[in-house]
């Protein structure tokens, strides 16, 4: 509704305006917004074991071959 019938009016005001973003609308994922991509490498934070890393499986799912301890990403 405008006050003065041409479609201009107060900007900004009344219900359908600001971004969108609301709760939960950040980017998600770690690292500031995004992953930390296809390559580097998996470690094991108990004894430093690194294998590297394969794209499609995350690295705790892994277990270290030495001490058995799920492996992390090394950022």
């Amino acid at each position: 509704m405008s006050p003065f019938g041409n479609g201009t009016g107060p900007a900004g005001q009344g219900p359908g305006t600001g971004r969108g973003l609301g709760r939960g609308g950040g980017r998600g994922r770690q690292a500031g917004g995004f992953g930390l991509g296809p390559g580097g490498n998996c470690v094991c934070p108990n004894c430093g074991k690194k294998v590297p890393h394969q794209r499609g499986v995350p690295c705790y799912t892994l277990k270290c071959e030495k001490c058995g301890s799920p492996m992390t990403r090394e950022r």
